[in-house]
């Protein structure tokens, strides 16, 4: 089964980060968020990837074409100009296509764009290029052939933005600091959908997440998987440093590889 990764938007929300480099080549702990979220998968099985690219794609191909120089140590003969890399470690069993959606296409046009390249069978799985989470996707992909329909959403709680107050007249009963919403499901990505999907995309300025998956819930074609551990998204910097506090401090919850 094949994994499609959107990352070809703009990032405007994090224009400091994004002038120079794609939005899922931001780094988290020295590493794209891009390469986070491959490890994720990865370390659950699923090893085959669709990057569908857009918005300064040739960078993340460099990334690629030079991945194991990055992820290596490197010696360097200088009379000769020779470089010999040294692995620093096992290098990760990935299939990586590299597809330029367009600059502009939208969510659902750049799914549409990839139709030739989601292999034999009729389920593949779709995510964003900048969210992470602590995500079981075999549990996933068992939930959405246990209904049969045609698309699973994971749905998640938003994180929190701001502390809590709980008050007791004047007084400060409980404070909670940025607390996950208690209330309501958003759309946290890491989707499952059949190939019969990509009828619900007319073309390349569709946004996925308003008609194609509006009319896939009205036609009872949307089923949604409910994850209640951690999600969180990088669309602000304030959200970029949260998480690389969390890395840094030995605490990311969606490291499951080692």
């Amino acid at each position: 089964m094949r994994t499609i990764i959107l990352a070809g938007g703009l990032g405007t929300r994090l224009s400091e980060e994004t002038v120079l480099v794609p939005k899922p080549m931001v780094e988290i702990g020295g590493m794209p968020i891009l390469l986070h979220i491959m490890h994720l998968y990865g370390a659950q099985g699923f090893r085959e990837f669709v990057v569908a690219l857009g918005y300064k794609g040739e960078r993340v191909k460099e990334y690629f074409l030079r991945f194991r120089e990055f992820a290596s140590d490197l010696t360097v003969d200088v009379a000769s100009g020779r470089i010999e890399a040294v692995s620093a470690g096992p290098l990760p069993d990935w299939r990586v296509h590299l597809v330029d959606t367009g600059p502009t296409t939208d969510t659902g046009g750049r799914i549409k764009r990839l139709a030739g390249w989601l292999g034999e069978g009729d389920t593949f799985m779709m995510t964003y290029g900048d969210g992470l989470a602590d995500v079981d996707l075999h549990a996933l992909v068992a939930f959405h052939r246990s209904h049969g329909r045609l698309a699973t959403v994971t749905a998640v709680r938003p994180p929190g933005r701001f502390g809590a107050i709980e008050l007791e007249g004047d007084r400060v009963r409980r404070f909670a600091e940025k607390p996950q919403a208690g209330e309501g499901w958003i759309n946290g990505g890491f989707m499952v959908l059949d190939r019969r999907v990509l009828d619900y995309i007319p073309g390349d300025d569709s946004v996925f997440e308003v008609g194609p998956m509006e009319r896939l819930a009205a036609d009872g074609q949307l089923m949604a998987w409910k994850h209640a551990g951690f999600f969180q998204p990088m669309d602000t910097l304030r959200e970029k440093r949260l998480l690389e506090g969390l890395w840094t401090s030995g605490r990311a919850p969606w490291k499951v590889w080692r």
